[in-house]
């Protein structure tokens, strides 16, 4: 399969700008709100940062501060197999990391799978926004926009997934428990489209927000330093998990210290319990934040060929 080196793909072509992001207006950057700024929103004081932590221009390690105007990234391969994922990077609710869990996945899954990525710039809580649920108003119109738009990409609107890690896999469970949750006004008629994926891949996720297991920097940065239990539980997907919560694969390490594993083990009990359709990978070592990076010759490095797998087992049930 050949791969369409899009534009902003990498920095220095010719529609990216200095930090590598694709200009705006360019094929590759979808504004998500007709406005730019969603619903009763407001701009931070803070313009957009976008920080490059490698100094390996072949492993770019960048991640953004500061969106005040989320918008998609979009990877196309040459040849699209019709199915799409939304990708919820993660970064602990304190940054969206762009590359390790973004355009990093393009080997595996779009030159290798045939799958079409969008990787989105969601609003994070804690930069002068107040508001907690930013960020899955940005991934269900994310979706919405996805579906509603699919013939424009060759994609089958009943193949969208949504794929998320660390604190970008609690956004994707979130969207994935909470697809009909009100938390934005509708604007235009893409607002009327189903919001719900598909399925969903949660890669080393943060689901609990209440017990040990919780990560500290996500449940604080999302909650507050002293939320009520409560709303600790509300934001705890275990708790959340429905009968129509979407079949569900789950990836994660078993010596992961930042986001230990009971958060997917949690996940996978309620999935089990609810009946929704599951698959749980535990691997004995990796740590955290692997992403498709610094796994070679670990048996983790599996995981990239297991999801395409999987996901071709879902997209065969949704055939006609």
């Amino acid at each position: 399969m050949v791969f369409i080196l899009l534009p902003g793909f990498s920095p220095g072509t010719a529609a990216a700008s200095a930090d590598g992001e694709p200009v705006p207006g360019s094929a590759q950057r979808i504004a998500l709100w007709p406005t730019g700024l969603a619903p009763g929103d407001k701009a931070l004081a803070q313009a957009p940062r976008v920080i490059e932590r490698s100094a390996d221009p072949a492993l770019p390690d960048r991640y953004i501060t500061h969106v005040s105007e989320p918008y998609l990234v979009v990877y196309r391969p040459a040849r699209p197999n019709g199915t799409a994922l939304l990708v919820t990077p993660g970064g602990g609710y304190q940054r969206v990391v762009l590359d390790k869990e973004g355009s990093a996945l393009v080997p595996a899954f779009v030159e290798q799978g045939g799958i079409t990525l969008f990787v989105l710039r969601y609003r994070l809580p804690g930069e002068g926004r107040e508001d907690r649920d930013a960020a899955l108003a940005d991934a269900q119109r994310a979706l919405r926009l996805i579906r509603a738009r699919a013939g424009e990409w060759q994609l089958d609107p009943r193949r969208i997934g949504v794929i998320g890690f660390s604190a970008g896999g609690h956004l994707a469970a979130r969207l994935g428990n909470g697809f009909k949750q009100p938390v934005y006004p509708a604007t235009d008629a893409i607002d009327r489209v189903s919001a719900r994926p598909d399925f969903q891949l949660l890669v080393y996720p943060v689901i609990d927000m209440a017990g040990t297991d919780a990560h500290p920097g996500s449940h604080e940065r999302l909650l507050g330093p002293q939320p009520e239990p409560a709303l600790q539980r509300r934001y705890s997907m275990q708790h959340q998990v429905r009968a129509d919560t979407p079949p569900t694969f789950l990836v994660h390490a078993g010596d992961d210290e930042a986001v230990p594993v009971g958060n997917s083990l949690a996940f996978y009990a309620a999935l089990r319990q609810a009946g929704v359709p599951a698959e749980l990978h535990v691997f004995p070592h990796g740590g955290h934040g692997f992403g498709t990076r610094g796994i070679t010759g670990l048996t983790t490095a599996a995981w990239p060929r297991l999801a395409l797998d999987w996901i071709t087992a879902q997209s065969a049930e949704t055939a006609p």
